[in-house]
């Protein structure tokens, strides 16, 4: 008899290890079988839930996004201002858990899918549009709705050019730095704005 609750834990299990290998890898060119050693598993239960290393990888990155929206409203939520509230989503995206060297790398690689994957370019979608909206929701309580949209491009680029980055270059910034730069080009902006008011 089937153990309760046992196909979660395996399904998760199988998630922390595609992320791994796509960690160590730097890209998708790893087997399924690689998948399954590390998650202590045969190839064929991987397939089992699964269907195949797309689906495997896919399930990894909604992982990653669910983790990373469970961490933008839980920061969002203690704070009451519309620049803490920014604060909130630039620090989420720089938390140790989503600033992680193989989490990074699995998200350079849903990059490079999302231009191969319509599933992957779905996902990659709905994922820039909620940080867009979550910019921009809050920039409008500071700026005017242009100057709002066009931070919130310009935050969003930031965010992922350090990903790119990092993943990239052994000499990025360490997430401090990265997060410090992210506020200052906001500050920047907000005065720039500001000033022509």
């Amino acid at each position: 008899m089937p153990k309760i609750g046992a196909g979660a834990v395996r399904r998760k299990a199988m998630i922390e290890a595609t992320i791994v290998e796509i960690g160590e890898a730097g890209s998708l060119d790893v087997t399924v079988s690689q998948i399954a050693r590390r998650a202590g598993m045969s190839p064929a239960l991987a397939h089992h839930y699964f269907g195949s290393k797309d689906q495997m990888f896919l399930a990894a990155m909604r992982h990653i996004l669910r983790l990373y929206g469970e961490s933008v409203r839980r920061r969002m939520g203690l704070v009451y201002t519309p620049v803490l509230r920014i604060h909130a989503i630039i620090d989420a995206s720089f938390a140790p858990d989503q600033f992680d060297r193989e989490v990074v790398a699995a998200w350079l690689t849903f990059y490079v899918r999302a231009l191969q994957s319509q599933e992957a370019s779905r996902l990659l979608q709905v994922y820039a549009r909620r940080l867009h909206s979550n910019l921009v929701f809050n920039l409008r309580q500071l700026v005017d709705g242009e100057s709002a949209q066009s931070i919130a491009q310009g935050l969003a680029a930031i965010i992922d050019g350090f990903y790119i980055r990092h993943a990239l270059q052994d000499f990025a910034p360490a997430q401090e730095e990265v997060r410090a730069m992210v506020l200052d080009y906001l500050d920047l902006c907000l005065t720039r704005s500001a000033a022509r008011v």
